[in-house]
């Protein structure tokens, strides 16, 4: 499951999206909006993506990970529009035979998402806004 989404993640619906009999770790990642950031106080959050590109790039993300890691399953769902302090903004879940690499393969796909994929985010502050880099750059995992 991929899903980019201007409605609240249903964290359940994730993790159910990758159950499977065979799976001996299921591992979740949810990423909530901050209540602070850099010492300022947060109002919201807008997230903009370039939906189709963004589809496709985690496809190619998950796709490597399945590989890598021998995922039974993988689901990403990440919000687009206004999101406030307590929301959740993206949900990653994997399931893989053994728990180590459930863990490592959320790790890439978080990591990967946010250096890969065309979703953008402004921070709205107190006194002024951001845009702000997904993540700074950083050393990929080369697994």
């Amino acid at each position: 499951m991929i899903k980019i989404t201007e409605k609240p993640i249903d964290v359940q619906k994730v993790i159910e999206a990758v159950s499977s009999l065979g799976a001996g770790g299921v591992n979740l990642f949810v990423g909530n909006v901050r209540s602070t950031a850099l010492g300022k106080t947060v109002r919201w959050l807008e997230y903009e993506a370039y939906e189709a590109m963004a589809v496709a790039e985690l496809r190619k993300i998950i796709d490597v990970a399945t590989q890598r890691w021998g995922l039974l399953g993988c689901a990403v769902c990440h919000r687009v529009g206004t999101l406030k302090p307590g929301e959740t903004a993206v949900a990653v879940a994997v399931s893989a035979p053994h728990r180590k690499e459930s863990f490592e393969a959320c790790e890439f796909i978080v990591d990967e998402l946010k250096i890969k994929v065309p979703i953008w985010k402004k921070e709205v502050f107190e006194n002024g806004e951001e845009w702000v880099s997904a993540r700074p750059q950083m050393t990929v995992h080369s697994n």
